[in-house]
């Protein structure tokens, strides 16, 4: 279960405050996958990394009884100094991980052969996102966040990325965010929706779907 309690969240901008969520109290139940919709700006993917715990919130608390990934695909949390195995080797230690099984995994999953050991900033944006994909599924969690996941590589890797995330999340939940109903249709059976900081809760995917349509004309 995740669950947020009075969690405010606001940027400020050239004097202007832009509040995300406006003391947001809400549930993510375990056992259920949930998408995250709302329409341009309404704060969908900053609420996915308040949830992965990669961005703090200004007051309320966020409590997980369950093991959360990062936004999967997310390869904004790599130093750039360092190699690819040496960032490997950091995350599985700070999960509590096997390294040696974590960087197993990830070498051969990502294929980025040599590139492993060379410094991150000097990797395209696709290789960056494998070896992020890669590294998201080298470990186990309960709970996928996934925003809004795109293709990474040729139509063989692309493949190789779906048939391995499908055998996880037959047994995890998943929190979406995709301007996809189809994804989300597939993914999730129930929704939340993000309107002017403030999150309604459905229990069913298709109820969110309506009420995003209707904010969305």
């Amino acid at each position: 279960m995740i669950q947020l309690d009075r969690v405010f969240k606001f940027y400020k901008t050239e004097g202007h405050v832009k509040i995300v969520l406006d003391h947001v109290s809400a549930v993510f139940q375990s056992g259920r996958s949930y998408g995250l919709l709302g329409v341009n700006g309404a704060g969908k993917s900053t609420t996915m990394r308040l949830i992965a715990g990669t961005e703090l919130q200004n007051s309320g608390r966020i409590r997980r009884s369950v093991r959360v990934s990062w936004p999967l695909g997310f390869a904004g949390g790599f130093h750039p100094l360092m190699s690819g195995r040496e960032n490997v080797k950091f995350v599985a230690r700070a999960y509590g991980a096997d390294i040696r099984q974590v960087i197993n995994f990830v070498e051969d999953f990502s294929e980025l052969g040599d590139y492993i050991d060379v410094p991150v900033k000097t990797y395209s944006s696709g290789m960056a996102g494998r070896l992020a994909f890669g590294l998201s599924m080298a470990i186990e969690f309960e709970c996928y966040l996934i925003d809004e996941l795109t293709a990474v590589g040729d139509a063989r890797f692309q493949a190789r990325c779906r048939a391995v995330f499908d055998r996880r999340r037959q047994n995890t939940d998943l929190i979406v965010v995709s301007h996809s109903m189809q994804t989300i249709k597939e993914y999730c059976d129930r929704g939340a929706v993000l309107v002017d900081g403030h999150m309604m809760m459905f229990d069913s995917v298709d109820r969110a779907i309506e009420m995003y349509n209707r904010l969305n004309r």
